[in-house]
């Protein structure tokens, strides 16, 4: 099979150097919420991939839901992130940032003073939120956001998304996945409104279509992505009965409204959902554009994935944790290093920016 995965593919405007693109995943090394020097070492070490997305980064006060997770609304955040994207860009890379509100699925002790958890609804996620301050507390009670507020949280998406591009990023990805605040208006059994913003698919999509809409007339289609997950049930997202609706209508409304790509994350291989292949056709004839699959695969399933026309490129994610050299290890065929599950989420170099390349091993 021909390793389609190494070839050059053109995204939007820009060229990635190969198909394989670092998965966003959640590390929590941004102290005080600000990137720092070891991000920016971080996303250096791993500019190999073809495109790198970053970890949730908050659009909002109110989406820092996590602990030492960084956002993109103050100056000093976009002084941080600049730092990052001059890292990658300097070793060839590109990178788009993914811009994450977690809503409802947070704890009040992560958020400053003036900042409230907040969601479509009153409906409090299930489980638990670590904090710094106290351990692992309940998932606060959301404050159910008026029709003045999602039309306010909108622009702050917008107002990221300009961030975005003041920092240095190539593009950004809105998050609508695992459960976090997009997902939770698109979920007909967490977002209960009345009003133009639940009900019906139409309305429970509004949220996410009037952000895509606003961030592209801000930055420009080339610039911006989206993040899906369906049938996750990730951060208690329940199922519903427009689940394959909802994301047939979306690929429908992205592809109208001509995003650069839909990132699609498919649980399946660790046996946690199943996204049919009903609507992995259905969203693939829907949507014209790149899409993205992510989902625990191998060399040899993301080459058959490419070859098959079912994804235009594919997404790693723990294997970029423990590898930063992950591509030049996949062409060589060479053992990969196994993540240390234990740091992923502690706030220093350890498990981070301290696994070793290929060369060096």
């Amino acid at each position: 099979m021909a390793n389609l995965l190494f070839e050059n593919y053109k995204l939007g405007n820009i060229t990635l150097s190969n198909r394989l693109v670092m998965a966003p995943m959640t590390r929590s090394r941004a102290i005080g919420n600000i990137p720092n020097d070891l991000m920016a070492e971080y996303y250096a070490q791993r500019a190999g991939a073809g495109l790198i997305v970053t970890e949730g980064t908050s659009p909002s006060p109110n989406g820092l839901g996590y602990s030492r997770i960084p956002g993109l609304f103050s100056a000093e955040q976009i002084a941080g992130w600049k730092k990052t994207t001059k890292a990658v860009h300097e070793k060839g890379g590109k990178i788009f940032v993914q811009l994450m509100h977690t809503g409802r699925v947070a704890h009040q002790i992560n958020l400053a003073e003036d900042a409230k958890v907040v969601g479509p609804s009153k409906i409090v996620a299930a489980g638990e939120m670590w904090t710094d301050a106290q351990g692992m507390l309940p998932h606060t009670e959301p404050h159910a956001l008026s029709t003045d507020e999602v039309q306010a949280t909108i622009q702050e998406y917008v107002q990221a998304a300009k961030n975005a591009v003041e920092a240095g990023f190539d593009g950004v990805e809105l998050h609508a996945a695992n459960g976090y605040l997009i997902e939770q208006f698109l979920n007909g059994k967490i977002n209960d409104r009345t009003d133009q913003y639940g009900g019906s698919t139409e309305n429970r999509s509004r949220f996410l279509i009037e952000i895509a809409e606003e961030t592209i007339a801000a930055i420009g289609k080339d610039k911006v992505g989206v993040r899906f997950s369906p049938f996750s049930g990730f951060n208690d997202i329940p199922a519903y009965d427009e689940v394959h609706e909802t994301y047939v209508y979306l690929a429908k409304k992205m592809n109208e409204l001509g995003l650069v790509y839909i990132h699609l994350l498919d649980h399946s291989p660790s046996g946690k959902d199943l996204v049919p292949q009903n609507l992995r056709k259905e969203i693939r004839d829907s949507y014209n554009g790149t899409i993205i699959w992510c989902g625990a695969y191998t060399k040899e399933s993301a080459n058959a994935a490419l070859a098959s026309g079912e994804a235009d490129l594919i997404a790693f994610g723990k294997a970029f944790v423990a590898n930063p050299d992950l591509v030049e290890r996949l062409a060589a065929d060479a053992d990969l290093n196994q993540p240390d599950f234990n740091t992923l989420y502690t706030p220093d170099e350890k498990g981070y920016t301290d696994y070793p390349a290929l060369a060096e091993a």
